[in-house]
């Protein structure tokens, strides 16, 4: 009998509570359809602590916001700052309010500040001029680097950014203004041979060319200008630089060629090379030639190679160096 009525109880106060529990049940469903039918879930969305407004799509008020700040409406732009990002909060509005997506947007931009990025081209560190892109900053460098700049390597390029942008220069200008011509140890001179020998007229002193030039092979040097011995009848008009035979010979300078051939004359196979402003350099007793008249070569283009062609005792390069006709000592120049 005991255990029926703890049975009968026990029912009966589960019959309350599941009552109970029903009623919990419609009551949270009614107060969820009052606040669905007159409220909608939102955002409140803040900047610096004041409320500027609300949104139903944080997400892609978000995106917008963050597609200005990486927005490149000008060349050179990098990015836009502005001073403070908004704040969401979520919260229930009442259906008769409206979002403000547009003014939210225009309150957060308002103040942008955009970056400028650019590339600075410096020289001992100093900031020299400004480019727009690394492209054109690896140009300068590089034309410099041809046309052996006594700074090369003192010259850089730096990244910048900025609220101005700063005025550039294009890249002929620069590599003008910053190439420095490379100081020339002169070497020492010999007496002024009386010979011409192939060209108007010989001199020890020393000129201005207006370029630089490079060693055209590598070897040892047997006959110096104006040397007088017994394998010739006049002073030597050039430099004689022994190498092996086939050595591949450089220009000395970038220019055209103005002879490539060989004309019987003692020089055998030889190239002249004019860089303007009346500067030529010859290349003779070669055994290959690898040019052609006319053509455009790069300083340290290979034009032709090493050999005994001519009137020659051995394998070697004779090489002149003549300003309007006129030959000058190499060794003022090179080597």
């Amino acid at each position: 009998m005991f255990n029926i009525n703890i049975l009968r109880k026990i029912a009966i106060t589960t019959r309350k509570s599941i009552k109970l529990l029903v009623l919990i049940a419609l009551s949270v469903i009614v107060l969820v359809g009052i606040v669905v039918l007159f409220y909608h879930p939102t955002y409140e969305v803040s900047l610096n602590g004041e409320t500027i407004g609300y949104t139903t799509d944080k997400s892609a008020l978000q995106e917008r916001i963050n597609a200005y700040i990486g927005e490149k409406e000008e060349e050179n732009i990098a990015f836009i700052q502005i001073d403070a990002m908004p704040t969401y909060k979520l919260c229930l509005l009442k259906k008769d309010i409206t979002t403000n997506d547009d003014e939210i947007y225009a309150k957060v931009t308002e103040d942008g500040t955009p970056y400028y990025k650019y590339y600075a081209i410096t020289d001992d560190d100093k900031e020299k001029f400004y480019v727009a892109n690394f492209e054109d900053a690896e140009k300068v460098i590089d034309e410099l680097e041809e046309k052996d700049s006594a700074n090369q390597d003192d010259l850089g390029i730096v990244e910048k950014y900025g609220k101005e942008l700063k005025e550039f220069t294009d890249v002929e200008t620069c590599v003008s203004k910053l190439y420095e011509k490379k100081v020339i140890i002169r070497r020492t001179t010999y007496s002024a041979p009386s010979a011409s020998n192939y060209s108007t007229g010989a001199s020890s002193g020393y000129v201005e060319l207006g370029i630089s030039l490079i060693n055209p092979v590598s070897g040892i040097i047997t006959s110096r200008y104006g040397s007088n011995d017994s394998v010739r009848d006049h002073s030597h008009s050039g430099l004689d630089i022994a190498a092996p035979y086939g050595t591949p010979i450089k220009a000395a300078a970038g220019g055209t060629v103005t002879y490539s051939g060989n004309a019987g004359d003692g020089f055998g196979n030889y190239v002249i090379i004019s860089h303007g402003n009346g500067v030529t350099t010859v290349y003779a007793h070669c055994s290959q030639l690898l040019v052609s008249k006319g053509q455009t070569v790069r300083q340290g283009e290979v034009i032709a190679k090493v050999g005994s062609t001519g009137n020659s005792t051995g394998n070697h390069l004779h090489l002149e160096i003549r300003k309007n006709g006129v030959t000058y000592n190499p060794q003022n120049y090179v080597y």
